[in-house]
């Protein structure tokens, strides 16, 4: 009897002594924007290495920033935001310098999508996809070779018939590049000259959609639009009449980033979780998917010749020589804001 005692007595003295984290499963919480990771990545991930991803998503970079901001940086383990949000983040103290140690995998990437101004040394980011957008058209409703510029999109037969990606940068690039300015302007008066432009496009635009471009074309309710290539890419799979075209004006490019937030929890799982996203066979099978282009050379050359050669998926050299990434615009981001809310507002 005594020693049936003994045993109860000493398993609760040792579960006393183990620290409660100890009987929790390891977890990282990951947000990021919506349909940008194949599920079977993340299983595959929990699988490997016994961390569970408790996964969210947004729409834009805006929100997540918005979030972020009022959680003081606290609820999330690692980010995606875009490039020029990388700058921002980075200056106002809110992102985790990488340790590249933990980082076996970083030999993998292109060494041209490095070192960038939005984040020289690439200290606080790690490229995820990179991408652009340009013009879709359903074939049975318009002639492909009819649309070969953004200011095409505002024939008057377009009326009630655009999809426009949510996204201010995004918006404001088409009407600024069809204006002859860079995607990056900073000067105020072009930016509200973009402005006056996009209001005169707002009668064609049907919808405003960065949850999932794609599906107004799948349902037929657009006949043309501006969105970025990989939702296109993800749509010809399922409707063969979908033709994207790179405007004379170039593609917007951008690059979506991995990124630390400040006060994430599991630092050492972010690590782990990016490391395993920068091996070949992973970034494979999320470009196999999501149709953007990776950023890792090693993934490339596993792609099927047929991807590799997408022009959807990866510009011509033509396209690129056109194109201009998006960087920051510093203290202009207040008038953008000013005048997306008032065009959203349709002011």
């Amino acid at each position: 009897m005594k020693r049936l005692f003994l045993i109860p007595a000493l398993l609760a003295c040792l579960c006393a002594a183990i620290p409660a984290p100890a009987f929790a499963a390891e977890e990282i919480h990951f947000y990021n924007w919506t349909e940008y990771l194949p599920e079977a990545v993340l299983r595959k991930f929990t699988k490997e290495t016994g961390i569970k991803v408790v996964y969210s998503t947004y729409e834009s970079n805006e929100a997540m920033y918005a979030k972020l901001k009022m959680l003081s940086g606290e609820g999330y383990d690692l980010v995606v935001p875009s490039a020029y949000f990388v700058s921002r983040m980075r200056r106002e103290g809110m992102l985790l310098p990488l340790d590249k140690g933990l980082l076996p995998n970083w030999k993998n990437l292109d060494p041209d999508l490095l070192d960038k101004p939005f984040d020289p040394g690439n200290v606080y980011s790690v490229p995820y996809n990179w991408g652009g957008t340009g013009i879709a058209v359903d074939t049975t409703k318009v002639k492909a070779d009819s649309i070969t510029s953004f200011a095409d999109l505002w024939k008057p037969e377009f009326a009630n018939a655009l999809v426009l990606n949510d996204d201010l940068r995004d918006v404001f690039g088409m009407a600024l590049r069809r204006l002859g300015y860079s995607q990056n302007e900073t000067d105020p008066g072009r930016i509200e000259e973009a402005y006056n432009a996009l209001r005169e496009l707002l009668p064609n635009v049907r919808t405003f959609n960065s949850d999932a471009p794609k599906m107004p074309f799948l349902n037929h309710e657009v006949a043309a639009g501006a969105i970025w290539n990989g939702e296109a890419y993800q749509a010809q799979s399922e409707m063969r009449t979908l033709a994207f075209i790179w405007p004379k004006e170039g593609g917007l490019f951008w690059m979506d980033l991995l990124a630390i937030p400040k006060a994430a929890k599991n630092v050492a799982g972010a690590h782990k979780l990016i490391d395993f996203l920068l091996r070949p066979d992973i970034a494979k099978m999320i470009c196999e998917e999501l149709g953007y282009p990776t950023p890792n050379q090693a993934a490339r050359q596993l792609l099927p010749v047929s991807l590799r050669n997408n022009k959807t998926v990866y510009p011509p050299a033509d396209v690129v020589a056109r194109s201009e990434f998006q960087s920051d615009v510093g203290e202009a981001v207040a008038v953008y804001d000013e005048f997306w809310n008032r065009l959203k507002a349709g002011n």
